[in-house]
């Protein structure tokens, strides 16, 4: 599907890895004549033993390096369904400590990060590295539950990839009135920073997809005044992949009036929004923690909170799209915390994707969240809308065809955006 869905201008090269990590090709362009070089490639996949997490991403990373041209926009995509039995020791905090470890330190460079999607595929995934590893990398982390879903994992994936129309955001914020000081900003997994006096902040956003958003929350003091106080004037620069040029655009100044006298004024449905999404992840990290000591009851409760919390808020109560979104993913990790059994094969990697979701806020799969019809699908793009119709709607080889194999590394390069 990636590959005839890729454009002429497109590059791609696929890395298979079992107990050692081989080159299946190197980046070819998605002409016709790529396309079936590639084609005839993937067809000559095999199962094979042990998963060389380690080893993959080295000679994923020796691709990269090895261009003597380079796209714009450059990704890598991860697919595994085992425990990395070669770089990892099993030891939970030792395993934890060495996730980061696996990922090469030219991928992890702030000034030339390349995403790494991770897609865990079935029960014996080990989630917690390929969620590190996503999370290391600046990229998501998606859970495949059986393989009728995979093919619209990546579709939703490379919907992103393929709009990528900026890169490398910065957001500045700084403060006006002499009273006003920033205090906090909730922004997930994104880098963000408070100067010592409270005066200004800064978030890197890195890249953007075609038509995504990105809310940040701010907490500020505000002096006691009858008079309009200026707060905050906002500004961000990007890079345009297209000219390569730095954008740099200048906001209005952010206003605020305080009333004479006490009087009901409406919440706002978007700040109140971004409450509830901080609140969920928050939890959602909390009922994890406890589950991974062995509390699941105490997790299960942590969310039924949560979920209580969220019912009783502004956005809620106004049949906010987000909040009914979130509440049906706490349910759905409540279900999956029934046993242990059932947290250790779903409950774990479903709770680690939408944490992933939430972070960067972006699109991921798990569970049912690429069909039109569930409820838990925020963040999709149109362009991953559409690339998961053209999935729907595309005939592939029948499931008894298809070779069943222990990981697959895409290095997907695009030139520029449509």
């Amino acid at each position: 599907f990636v590959v005839q869905h890729l454009r002429p201008s497109d590059r791609l090269s696929v890395i298979a890895f079992s107990s050692t990590a081989q080159r299946l090709f190197p980046l070819l362009r998605m002409s016709h004549h790529g396309r079936q070089q590639a084609l005839q490639a993937i067809s000559s996949l095999g199962a094979g033993g042990g998963t060389n997490i380690a080893d993959a991403l080295k000679k994923a990373l020796k691709v990269i390096e090895d261009r003597s041209y380079k796209n714009s926009v450059c990704s890598i995509i991860l697919l595994s369904d085992g425990q990395d039995t070669y770089s990892i020791s099993s030891n939970f905090q030792g395993k934890s400590a060495g996730c980061r470890s696996l990922v090469p330190s030219s991928i992890l460079d702030e000034h030339h990060m390349v995403p790494l999607h991770a897609f865990g595929f079935g029960a014996d995934h080990d989630s917690d590295t390929l969620h590190s590893i996503a999370e290391a990398s600046g990229g998501t982390f998606s859970f495949i539950e059986d393989e009728d879903v995979m093919q619209d994992a990546f579709a939703q994936c490379i919907g992103g990839l393929l709009s990528v129309s900026v890169q490398e955001m910065h957001l500045s914020m700084k403060c006006i009135d002499p009273g006003v000081q920033l205090r906090s900003i909730k922004c997930g997994s994104y880098p963000s920073r408070v100067e010592r006096d409270g005066r200004s902040g800064s978030v890197d956003i890195g890249h953007l997809y075609a038509d995504e958003e990105r809310d940040i929350l701010l907490s500020l003091t505000i002096p006691k005044s009858s008079e309009q106080t200026s707060l905050l004037r906002v500004a961000c620069a990007y890079k345009d992949p297209v000219t390569n040029a730095t954008i740099k655009i200048q906001g209005d100044e952010v206003k605020i009036k305080r009333p004479t006298s006490t009087v009901s004024e409406p919440v706002s449905i978007e700040v109140d929004r971004e409450r509830n999404r901080i609140e969920a992840a928050s939890c959602i990290e909390s009922a994890r923690a406890a589950a991974e000591r062995g509390a699941l009851s105490e997790a299960v409760t942590i969310l039924e909170d949560c979920r209580r919390l969220l019912s009783q808020s502004f956005a809620s109560q106004n049949g906010d799209r987000l909040c009914m979104a979130l509440d049906a993913e706490l349910r759905e990790m409540q279900e999956r915390m029934a046993n242990r059994q059932l947290y250790e094969a779903s409950g774990r990697a479903y709770m680690l994707s939408g944490l992933s979701s939430h972070s960067w806020q972006r699109a991921t799969t798990r569970g049912d969240s690429t069909d039109s019809t569930t409820l838990v699908h925020s963040y999709q793009t149109p362009s991953m809308v559409q690339m998961l119709e053209h999935s729907q709607n595309f005939s592939s080889s029948p499931r008894s065809q298809r070779s069943q194999v222990r990981g697959a590394r895409p290095v997907l390069e695009k030139p520029l955006p449509r």
